[in-house]
């Protein structure tokens, strides 16, 4: 715990919370900064001896202190939100990033050192990364189409080439995916901010989009949180998926003599039952050195709006993987979260670490055969 502060750990946060919901403690500044001071990452879930559901309670106090915020705030956040959870405004976000980094902006914030301002460092490096990633998808729908590729809100704006990586490889295994015009979001970012009943709404109209048909996604946070919708307990991260079929013995993956880190996501180590599927489908590929990063029961400091609300925190969690990746300096690092990889591949960029960031899908589509 980087803070060494009891009320900074699951069980001194979850006192503060049964303290103030009996009314034995008031809502303070105090209070409210160590309650926002947690990840939601729920690696305490999973060495819990109790089966405490601690990310319920999180979600659920913060909830609670959204109510009863004042009307102006929670509309203001809530409208902020929503434009955050949109397929379309984040691609406008993700082509605004470019020009950024196009006309110099980026390199004049970094010349007049916006490291130190802590919040609009984390702006400036998430622009900046975005330059790098932005990359529209097309909306595609093929009669026989055999199950469902869910973008989400981010799918277009942080995942692009992931996207178009995996409906290579899906059309290689005669599965022609299905891409919605209108990229879905799984109200992740709502709940996790405190509004449970917009992120309702949302993953409900995920199920009433995908009703019937297989659903696989590409953010295993996305994944995690779709799962939790009673239609959508089906729902596939695209590894596991491609790992559960049978693959044509004809179809057999270039070489490939790189070393690669595996960056094992909060929501996919401790949601999704662990990222094994990850190295199996990594390991189709001969001559490929595949290797955990260090240090990945820990958080990276992405968290979903984690970054922007506490950026000093979510920086000193970054510096642990920037160490480890010094001290492996893989060639590449693969990551199944967007939010992930894009804090990722800033915080690479700024300590002149020369290592790509990538999706474990777009290696498999680079490897396959002509």
């Amino acid at each position: 715990m980087k803070t060494r502060n009891e009320a900074d750990s699951p069980r001194g946060r979850i006192a503060l919370i049964q303290g103030w919901v009996s009314g034995e403690l008031e809502m303070s500044p105090a209070m409210a900064r160590h309650l926002d001071g947690c990840l939601t990452c729920r690696a305490c879930e999973t060495a819990c001896p109790s089966l405490v559901a601690y990310g319920r309670l999180a979600d659920g106090a913060k909830a609670r202190r959204t109510a009863r915020q004042p009307a102006w705030r929670r509309i203001t956040r809530r409208l902020g939100l929503h434009a955050l959870s949109h397929a379309r405004v984040m691609q406008a976000i993700g082509r605004l990033a470019k020009g950024y980094n196009a006309i110099g902006l980026a390199r004049l914030a970094e010349r007049l050192s916006i490291h130190s301002l802590h919040r609009l460092a984390a702006y400036h490096r998430i622009a900046a990364a975005l330059s790098r990633t932005a990359r529209p998808s097309t909306p595609r729908d093929p009669r026989d189409s055999r199950l469902d590729l869910f973008i989400g809100c981010m799918g277009s704006s942080a995942q692009g080439a992931a996207v178009q990586a995996a409906i290579r490889v899906c059309e290689r295994l005669d599965l022609n995916p299905r891409v919605s015009a209108d990229s879905d979001c799984c109200g992740a970012l709502m709940r996790h901010n405190g509004f449970p009943e917009e992120a309702d709404r949302y993953r409900a109209a995920v199920a009433r989009a995908h009703a019937g048909r297989p659903l696989v996604g590409l953010s295993s946070a996305c994944v995690a949180e779709l799962k939790e919708h009673p239609q959508l307990r089906e729902t596939q991260e695209i590894c596991a998926f491609l790992e559960s079929i049978d693959w044509p013995p004809t179809l057999q993956l270039k070489r490939l003599e790189r070393t690669v880190a595996v960056h094992e996501p909060c929501s996919h180590r401790n949601l999704l039952g662990g990222v094994s599927a990850v190295y199996d489908l990594l390991k189709r590929i001969p001559g490929i050195q595949v290797a955990p990063l260090a240090g990945n029961d820990q958080c990276c400091g992405a968290a979903g709006t984690y970054l922007l609300q506490q950026p000093a925190m979510a920086a000193r969690l970054l510096e642990d993987k920037l160490t480890a990746a010094r001290r492996a300096h893989p060639d590449i690092l693969v990551t199944t979260n967007p939010g992930c990889a894009l804090h990722l591949i800033a915080g690479f960029h700024e300590a002149g670490l020369e290592i790509e960031v990538c999706h474990p899908i777009e290696l498999i589509a680079r490897q396959l055969p002509e």
